[in-house]
């Protein structure tokens, strides 16, 4: 029994280990994104069009297994249009980069607009809500008003904070678990 507990024990700390380790990496990666974003960004244009050649080829061999004839061409459908996409942002990553700061001008101006009128009508808390909004809204405008130059950096910038905070975060809980193992060790030894 005594051997389970400490086996147990060892594994646990060497998963917090392993988040905090995982965690200064993720922010490592973040902080090369931020210094890099045009670089992050294209990286992440390539990626996305080989994932989608990747979809072409899926929904093409599923076509094989597709049950009917309408199946079978849907399935087709789906694979040239996933591929066509795939090879036109493989072809030129800069349009594909475009594409993408689209999509997030898209994506804030629309959870703006949906915080804001949640806001309006008391759900939830609606100082939060109203303040998220607004930001979404300003970063969507400034995203807008600068477009295409802001296409060259801000789907790198938003990537690189988000590994930056998301690596602090796993870091961080990696710490804050390791104290805590750490303090109830003593109470269950005399316990």
């Amino acid at each position: 029994m005594a051997t389970e507990a400490s086996s147990s024990d060892s594994m646990q700390a060497q998963l917090q280990q392993g988040g905090v380790v995982g965690g200064v990496l993720l922010a490592i990666l973040g902080l090369l994104a931020l210094v890099t974003p045009f670089i992050t960004g294209l990286a992440l244009s390539i990626l996305l069009g080989a994932a989608l050649v990747v979809g072409a080829l899926v929904h093409v061999a599923a076509a094989f297994s597709a049950g009917s004839a309408r199946g079978v061409v849907w399935q087709v459908i789906l694979g040239i249009a996933y591929g066509l996409v795939g090879i036109s942002i493989l072809a030129n990553p800069l349009l594909g980069l475009t594409t993408l700061t689209v999509l997030v001008i898209a994506f804030f101006a629309v959870e703006g607009i949906v915080q804001l009128v949640w806001a309006v009508s008391g759900a939830g808390s609606p100082l939060w809500l109203g303040l998220s909004g607004a930001i979404s809204l300003l970063l969507a405008g400034m995203l807008l008003v600068g477009f295409p130059a802001t296409a060259l950096w801000a789907v790198g910038v938003l990537f690189g904070v988000d590994l930056l905070v998301t690596g602090i975060s796993m870091a961080m809980h990696g710490r804050t678990q390791e104290s805590a193992t750490t303090a109830e060790a003593p109470a269950e030894t005399m316990g």
